[in-house]
């Protein structure tokens, strides 16, 4: 299994959370105070949540795998990454840090921690948005979770995040944890409490869609070839370095590398 969810990990999926809720609740309370072109708003709040998420991943990623998300980790499981038995652990420590960074955006801009929001978010057209947002990251994930592709997990994953934000019905929650935590703030990133079922219930089918997606259209790249990052002090074993039959001339020697 890749991971083991002792504290510091749990740690990281929770400060990967909070800082993430942080940003998206934060950056729509400060948009709808600088504007009121709703365009505007949520440009403003799009771009500060995606880079937020791209200093998290790659902050946090080299600890806890990055997930800030119940159904990136389901996902991870199922593809045999992280054991069952850590989900919960991972999905409480990500609900936890979801409502301790909506807390936080809230009461930087003088509003009680939490207050339940008002916005109504329901319908099929929205819950639609949420299977493609989901799915594609999940796929996105599983992409960036393939051997010597982890480094572009902090430009792919905010980059289709970005993008979703715009072409979704939904504007992307994409995430349990973040779902849950945006029912608690009344201000422009907030979603109803009773709109909740229905998003939480869309984003399991995206899950299970991108999953799909991935099997069917992901290549693996756990083949037995050597690592082109191979430390060059120990050579492969089915090839070994060459070896001269007879002694070679002095001035060769010289330029043989160290």
């Amino acid at each position: 299994m890749l991971l083991n969810p002792g504290l510091r990990v749990l740690t990281a999926e929770f400060v990967g959370a909070l800082g993430l809720l942080a940003a998206v609740v934060g950056s729509g309370v400060m948009a709808t105070n600088l504007t009121e072109d709703v365009a505007l708003q949520l440009l403003v709040n799009a771009l500060a949540t995606v880079a937020a998420l791209g200093v998290l991943i790659a902050t946090l990623g080299p600890v806890s795998g990055a997930h800030f998300n119940p159904a990136v980790s389901v996902a991870v499981a199922v593809r045999g990454d992280l054991a069952w038995a850590h989900v919960p652990a991972y999905a409480a420590a990500q609900v936890a840090g979801a409502l301790a960074g909506t807390a936080l955006a809230n009461l930087m801009f003088g509003l009680p921690a939490w207050h339940l929001s008002a916005t109504e978010r329901t319908g099929g057209g929205l819950w639609l948005g949420e299977v493609l947002a989901t799915a594609g990251l999940v796929m996105v994930v599983g992409f960036v979770s393939q051997p010597g592709r982890g480094e572009r997990a902090p430009l792919l994953v905010p980059a289709w995040i970005l993008a979703a934000y715009f072409f979704t019905s939904s504007t992307s929650f994409a995430n349990p944890a973040v779902t849950i935590g945006r029912a608690f703030t009344d201000t422009f990133s907030g979603i109803q409490p009773s709109s909740v079922p229905g998003f939480l219930v869309a984003q399991a089918v995206g899950a299970a869609v991108g999953l799909a997606a991935i099997a069917l259209v992901v290549p693996s790249t756990t083949s037995t070839a050597p690592s082109t990052h191979a430390s060059p002090t120990h050579a492969s074993p089915t090839h070994p370095p060459p070896r001269a039959s007879t002694p070679r001339p002095a001035q060769e020697t010289r330029h043989d590398p160290p």
